[in-house]
């Protein structure tokens, strides 16, 4: 009886230790299911084009065929799909197609797409006083966007523009 006690005790220790294997293991499968891409960033997002010069692709690869080439540094696009290397963006004119990861940066910039200047004001609110303009089809890197206001900055304008007055600040994907 003694020696089955024991065993028992063996087996019982070795369930636990078996059990808390199974559990951390469970946590770590949960931590990945919950990775919502292979880069673990969540989709849409947007990112900025790094160089003056990214080929666009139909497909995730350079055997997909070439579409056009961007000739625009810190272009405003946003992350509707990716693949491990590659990632699907949609550009301020509605357009998608696929640049490998290493063509984007994660700093935010944001782009008037509507004709005419939209005002950057020196606080987020429609009656503050204006520091300067930003001019169609402008660039501006994003500090920061809340409540419907984006704080950016080109040279040495600084200040806050109406989210709505550019294209790089809408939550919701961009092109379908």
């Amino acid at each position: 009886m003694g020696k089955r006690a024991r065993r028992g005790g063996h087996w019982a220790i070795g369930a636990l230790a078996m059990g808390v294997l199974l559990l951390q293991a469970g946590q770590g499968l949960s931590a990945d299911e919950d990775r919502p891409t292979p880069s673990g960033l969540p989709v849409p997002r947007y990112v900025s084009l790094k160089f003056d010069k990214v080929n666009a692709r139909s497909g995730p690869g350079d055997d997909h065929r070439l579409l056009w080439v961007y000739h625009v540094k810190g272009l405003p696009v946003q992350v509707v799909a990716e693949s491990n290397e590659w990632r699907r963006i949609c550009d301020p004119d509605g357009s998608l197609s696929w640049v490998h990861e290493r063509t984007t940066d994660g700093h935010r910039t944001v782009m008037r797409t509507q004709a005419g200047p939209a005002p950057i004001l020196q606080s987020p609110h429609v009656n503050a006083t204006v520091t300067a303009y930003l001019a169609s089809r402008a660039l501006a890197a994003v500090d920061r966007c809340a409540k419907g206001w984006c704080k950016v900055h080109v040279g040495a304008a600084a200040g806050w523009i109406d989210a709505g007055a550019v294209w790089g600040a809408a939550e919701a994907p961009q092109c379908r």
